[in-house]
């Protein structure tokens, strides 16, 4: 009669389970324990009470956040930013890919997706800084320039429409690099006979990118979309707060989930209420995640994460 059983695999494995233990037990303190807090999203909380003493108020935090209007601000600048992210950062870590992929010299190549990668490992403290020595009206790179041509100066801080294009344009250049090595190490793994059959064949590069390249790495984009569209409502809280900070012209046009509720901790400790956003975020990521997985399910099955 066959052994089935946990008891059954755990002397089997004895070795094998102390080994996986301390991981096990640092994701169950680290990342289920904490759910418990989850509750505080429906609650109005006290801290005489604490988490679990305070009274119950169902969903007021919820209709507070969307009735001061916060809840969709938020909501459509974490979208928007997220997509313009993914389109730009993962458009271009392909280019960059294919690229790096056609040069011949290995040397000048090396060198190339070395600069390319160096970004990724600048804080975004320091891009932050960047940033400000930039655009800064008194003493930035911009102004100084513009005012070296005899124009005036521009306060690019007081003025919302352009920080969605800057905080996309420093997104890129610091992730394209990360993000073109998965693409680099699928297009290595493609057969070298299929380039050599097209050659026969007198197919110039761009054929050959076109009809070998791309359909090739079709599954790492599809599987890395995925994986993106997963966390288009977290929004990267670092790279927000750091190049834009505490400027209250510019929250209308980049403040996203996360910032909103950093930021409303520190103003009036509401915790009800961040608790609120924070939910309201993790319930719609999984939705959202769960959707296109189901589409892409549809279209194409062996392309699904599950």
């Amino acid at each position: 009669m066959k052994k089935h059983g946990f008891v059954y695999e755990f002397k089997k494995n004895k070795a094998l389970f102390f080994m996986v233990a301390p991981t096990v037990l640092l994701v169950l303190v680290m990342s289920y324990l904490p759910m418990s807090g989850l509750v505080l999203a429906f609650k109005n909380y006290r801290f005489d009470l604490g988490v679990f003493g305070s009274e119950w108020n169902g969903l007021e935090n919820f209709r507070y956040l969307f009735q001061s209007g916060a809840g969709w601000l938020i909501t459509r600048n974490t979208i928007l930013y997220n997509l313009l992210n993914l389109i730009t950062s993962q458009g271009l870590a392909i280019v960059v890919a294919v690229i790096i992929s056609e040069l011949t010299g290995r040397i000048f190549k090396k060198i190339t997706q070395s600069v390319i990668f160096l970004p990724y490992f600048i804080s975004w403290v320091i891009v932050g800084t960047f940033v400000f020595n930039i655009f800064n009206y008194e003493t930035g790179v911009l102004n100084n320039i513009i005012t070296a041509f005899g124009g005036e100066k521009v306060n690019v801080y007081s003025m919302p429409g352009v920080w969605p294009w800057i905080i996309c344009i420093f997104n890129a250049w610091k992730w394209v690099g990360y993000n073109s090595i998965i693409y680099i190490a699928a297009i290595t793994s493609i057969d070298a006979e299929c380039y050599e059959a097209a050659d026969i064949d007198g197919a110039n590069v761009f054929q050959k990118i076109w009809y070998i390249t791309f359909p090739s790495i079709r599954p790492t984009i599809i599987t890395m979309l995925l994986l993106q569209v997963g966390r288009i409502l977290r929004g990267d809280f670092e790279m927000f707060y750091q190049i834009v900070g505490n400027n209250g012209q510019l929250y209308d046009a980049t403040d996203v989930i996360d910032t909103y509720v950093f930021r409303s901790l520190l103003t009036n400790s509401n915790f009800g209420m961040t608790a609120a956003a924070t939910f309201y975020q993790s319930v719609l990521c999984f939705i959202i995640i769960m959707v296109v997985n189901q589409i892409v399910k549809k279209v194409e099955a062996d392309y699904a994460l599950f």
